[in-house]
């Protein structure tokens, strides 16, 4: 189930353990992720002043306690607000600190959240792009958003770059989204504008006739969320790579 793109399992937000005090996309679980020799995904998200930080949800209050959205927050107050639980008082990371950090010691699957507009989605792909530039360890971008992963490309990223889906058979998880625009991600009919190297795929919907069609063209497949061995098991004839949590794969 390994692929040469990537050969390690991939650590989901890190390995976290809440229950232990490591909270999902700090400084501790990425290094626990190393120390398993794992690779790491993260998430990306912008702050009110257009800083890049390492964070899943668009409001912080879940992790933080804090109210309103991450992109009303400054991005000295939410780094310096420490993450509920957590044992070592970790902070969110900005994206250039979490790149020093990791130091190319284990691969990254970079997730560009989706943005609010046009404008802000250009600043995330640009200031993700920028950051990268200078990063010499191994990287990979990946994105619900074709538009984002299309930008951080013509933005100067020229690592591989992916598409994270899933059926959308839930129209009201995505009501701003038309039929057409759920048809067109369900079928990964945007690859005349991204041309992605690789496809996430949530776990139930790895047998799309897209994924079948593309994995036999040769695009790598991880799956996510894996949270234990028995889904695992079962996805390792459909995917090369699972990103995992909750268990040690």
């Amino acid at each position: 189930m390994t692929g040469l793109l990537f050969p390690q399992p991939v650590a989901h937000r890190g390995l976290h353990d809440r229950t232990n005090g490591i909270i999902e996309n700090s400084a501790t679980a990425f290094e626990a992720a190393i120390v398993g020799n794992f690779a790491i995904e993260c998430d990306l998200q912008l702050t009110s002043d257009g800083e890049v930080v390492v964070f899943h949800d668009d409001a912080p209050k879940r992790l933080l306690g804090l109210e309103g959205l991450v992109r009303e927050i400054d991005a000295a107050t939410l780094c310096a607000t420490p993450l509920l639980q957590s044992s070592n008082h970790d902070c969110p990371l900005p994206f250039a600190e979490f790149l020093t950090l990791v130091k190319g010691r284990t691969l990254l699957q970079i997730e560009l959240k989706r943005q609010r507009n046009a404008e802000a989605t250009h600043a995330l792909a640009s200031a993700a792009a920028l950051r990268l530039e200078s990063y010499a360890g191994p990287a990979t971008v990946e994105s619900f958003d074709p538009e984002l992963i299309t930008l951080v490309r013509e933005c100067g990223f020229d690592g591989p770059r992916g598409i994270i889906t899933y059926d959308y058979a839930n129209t009201d998880s995505h009501l701003s989204l038309s039929d057409q625009e759920r048809y067109n991600l369900r079928h990964l009919l945007h690859w005349h504008q991204t041309q992605f190297d690789f496809i996430s795929c949530e776990k139930s919907a790895l047998t799309l006739p897209a994924l079948n069609f593309w994995r036999e063209l040769g695009k790598p497949i991880t799956s996510w969320t894996i949270r234990n061995k028995a889904e695992a098991e079962a996805v390792k004839s459909l995917c090369d790579q699972i990103v995992f949590e909750g268990f040690p794969p």
